[in-house]
């Protein structure tokens, strides 16, 4: 599972534990979801620009 995987599957307990009720579980997972989106997101940006300059 990569990390836009994991990102997703933190982001659905954060929904689920929302639903649930556990603010503290669903705002923790919710910052982890965050966080891993936008590693993912800023790996992403390098490895297309690193692409487009041809270095990979």
């Amino acid at each position: 599972m990569g990390l836009l995987g994991w990102a997703l599957t933190f982001l659905i307990v954060a929904i689920i534990a929302a639903v649930f009720g556990f603010s503290g579980i669903a705002a923790a997972s919710a910052g982890i979801a965050k966080i891993l989106f936008f590693i993912f997101l800023a790996l992403f940006v390098v490895l297309l620009i690193m692409n487009l300059l041809g270095r990979t």
